[in-house]
């Protein structure tokens, strides 16, 4: 890892692209059955070998490509040749979408739901809603209990960014200015919602005892959930047992 948040990583790979040369090359290599050589590609696009070398390095550097090292002979031992740097597309995806959307984790969420339906006979929208709170509890579990409540709120608010949610405060209480599901929620309202308000409390509930609340209360050109700072309980200590007499 390099340390950028997802979409900082992805604009830069992206960005990288805009080199028509670099575009070529990274076409080229995605096209081939095999991983390719800098000699290879080279020779494919008709340009020096240096400059093959310094734009596929980069777009390795972009994480639009890796490497591996082989003997393009196929031999080994003594005579077998120096081994050479091999070039491949990468394997994770690569996607940019202003404002950020989570159409590939809602399509996970449903599928989960619609397989354990299937498998149960449950209603499929009380199991997303139960998928949907688990994988929220599961994002938003923190590494260190927050000690408060606006602590609970600060840890939450991260994990909703990270998502996209692009949380902004507003009197007393915080709104989402953007749904990850926004195309499902033109479509399916209801279902995107409470998709959206399980998960946001899942969130909330791996938070507790400080956790904020969550609610549904939809507006314009926002997410549907609002949320307020919670309460700053004490976490309750289990009772002793009582032996019997």
């Amino acid at each position: 890892m390099d340390g950028r948040d997802p979409l900082e990583r992805d604009a830069a790979g992206i960005g990288a692209l805009a080199d028509p040369v670099r575009r070529r090359l990274y076409r080229f290599v995605c096209a081939q059955p095999a991983p390719v050589s800098r000699d290879q590609a080279a020779d494919a696009l008709g340009i020096p070998h240096h400059q093959a070398k310094f734009h596929l390095d980069r777009l390795t550097a972009e994480g639009l490509l890796e490497t591996d090292y082989a003997r393009l002979t196929g031999r080994s031992g003594p005579g077998a040749g120096r081994t050479a740097k091999l070039y491949r597309r990468a394997r994770h995806d690569i996607a940019i979408s202003l404002p950020q959307r989570e159409y590939e984790l809602a399509g996970r969420l449903m599928a989960d739901a619609i397989a354990q339906s299937a498998a149960t006979g449950e209603p499929v929208v009380e199991v997303l809603d139960r998928v949907a709170r688990d994988y929220g509890r599961a994002i938003g579990a923190p590494q260190r209990p927050p000690a408060d409540a606006a602590g609970a709120l600060r840890l939450a608010l991260a994990v909703l960014r990270e998502h996209g949610y692009e949380p902004r405060r507003a009197s007393g209480e915080v709104q989402l200015a953007n749904c990850p599901f926004h195309a499902l929620a033109q479509q399916q309202r209801e279902l995107a919602c409470h998709m959206n308000h399980a998960l946001i409390t899942g969130v909330a509930e791996a938070l507790a005892p400080h956790g904020p609340e969550a609610r549904l209360c939809p507006g314009p050109d926002r997410c549907c959930v609002v949320l307020r700072p919670g309460p700053n309980r004490r976490a309750s200590a289990p009772r002793p047992r009582t032996s019997a007499r």
